[in-house]
């Protein structure tokens, strides 16, 4: 599916972010992301502000041309044809720098690969649902006599919501709804694949997204991201429920005890911890492991999570943070750092398409908002001194938790900065001579 971490690093065939370099053994997917660009007829979705410039920039630096030529021709304003060629020349270079970054998204980030070959580029949509089906069940097949981890990263729920025919049209709930519908579907296959293989008793099952709706995801009236139904807030947004609080789905049969319902807080990065322990391994000694193993809690051995605190970061800024204070029954959350919803009163960040973690369009708390969750789940009556008698309690075990939590990080180089995502030519996975690449191995 999608694995959305790139692929090279220094050449175009190092393959140092793809998955085989990253411990697994076989991939079929999108190296990149899904956008609105994958699909012909959807807006662009890449750097949409910043292109509108880049577009403006482009006209002026044309009309200037024309202007200069025009004064030239007509002998109104004296200026040497050199100048006007130079000027000419940048303005070319000038836009052909930045369109061939955007012009051709599609073709650049819209691929399928198959280990480290390309496979479709650009990929065709209206069969990418099946063809990932198919590997999925194709692997289990294939692993069937032995023990296997299959990680299937859906391009569904996700914009632009494509959904093949047969299920446009399937729910009551627009777009976003079918394609909720044949996700379901897919998920379906393969747990009847894990049926007919004779697997359904010997294998554990987990179901979850990773993160909330994207509400300011919209065309018109329609909402295209999902709904967070009572929780405050979506997705990109560190601390408010909205963004981070997701169901969690879990099926092994005769280990786990169907049907029940755990209201503890856990997080995606005990899935690690969870299979490491499944699979009789060892967790690594030197590092700080911040998940935990859920199989006491799902097979009811433990009543409670093991996590007292989790930390919610928007990109690299610590937002909130929860404390599960267990001899209360309490969940506290402080939030340091909210995002400024826009237009004022929404709840979301509609004018930017995400909101932003840091800079001007957050707000810094001093004292931070606390609300527990345990009464409150929407976050809608943030507490103080005044309402809550063990606030300044509360706020202090916070405070000395992120100390803590903050002697454990290492200091890393930025990953997401200017230079690591801006598109860089060398660096491009290509099916054929670059940069004519495109192929569609899949059809053959």
């Amino acid at each position: 599916g999608k694995w959305h971490q790139g692929v090279n690093c220094e050449s175009f065939n190092d393959h140092c972010h793809h998955p085989l370099n990253h411990g697994f053994d076989y991939f079929y997917g999108m190296p990149f992301t899904l956008l609105n660009n994958c699909q012909e007829n959807k807006p662009p979705e890449l750097d949409v502000a910043l292109q509108a410039k880049l577009w403006l920039y482009s006209q002026i630096i044309l009309l200037a041309v024309l202007t200069l030529t025009a004064g030239k021709l007509t002998g109104l304003i004296s200026i040497p044809g050199k100048i006007i060629a130079c000027f000419t020349l940048a303005g070319g270079l000038f836009f052909i720098s930045w369109y061939s970054s955007y012009g051709f998204v599609q073709y650049w980030n819209c691929i399928l690969m198959r280990n480290h070959d390309v496979t479709e580029q650009p990929m065709r949509l209206e069969r990418t649902a099946s063809l990932m089906l198919k590997e999925a069940v194709s692997f289990i097949k294939r692993n069937r006599h032995g023990p296997f981890l299959l990680f299937f990263s859906f391009l569904h729920v996700h914009t632009p919501l494509f959904t093949t025919a047969k299920f446009l049209g399937k729910s009551h709930h627009g777009l976003d709804g079918d394609n909720v519908e044949e996700m379901d579907w897919m998920v379906g296959k393969i747990l009847d694949s894990l049926d007919k293989e004779g697997l359904k008793n010997h294998t554990f099952t987990y179901f979850a997204s990773d993160h909330g709706g994207h509400l300011e995801a919209r065309e018109g009236s329609a909402q295209l991201g999902g709904w967070n139904g009572i929780y405050r807030g979506g997705k990109g947004m560190g601390g408010w429920e909205g963004g981070i609080r997701v169901p969690g789905i879990f099926r092994w049969p005769g280990v786990l005890p169907a049907g029940t319902v755990i209201d503890e807080p856990t997080s995606l990065m005990d899935i690690y911890p969870t299979v490491v322990h499944l699979a009789g391994g060892t967790l690594p000694q030197d590092w700080v492991i911040d998940g935990q193993n859920l199989v006491p809690l799902l097979q009811g051995r433990a009543q409670k999570s093991d996590h007292e605190f989790l930390f919610h970061y928007c990109g690299s800024y610590l937002h909130a943070v929860r404390w599960h204070q267990k001899d209360r029954g309490a969940i506290w959350k402080a939030h340091y750092v909210t995002p400024i919803f826009h237009p004022p009163g929404a709840g979301a960040c509609y004018g930017k398409g995400i909101c932003p973690c840091f800079g001007e369009g957050v707000t810094h708390h001093d004292p931070p908002l606390l609300f527990d969750l345990s009464q409150d789940p929407s976050e809608a009556q943030p507490l103080s001194a005044d309402t809550e008698p063990l606030f300044e309690t509360i706020i202090r075990k916070i405070g000395r938790a992120i100390e803590e939590h903050r002697r454990t990080l290492t200091p890393v180089p930025e990953q997401l900065s200017l230079y690591n995502v801006v598109w860089k030519p060398w660096l491009q996975p290509c099916c054929g001579t670059f940069p004519f690449c495109w192929c569609d191995k899949e059809g053959d």
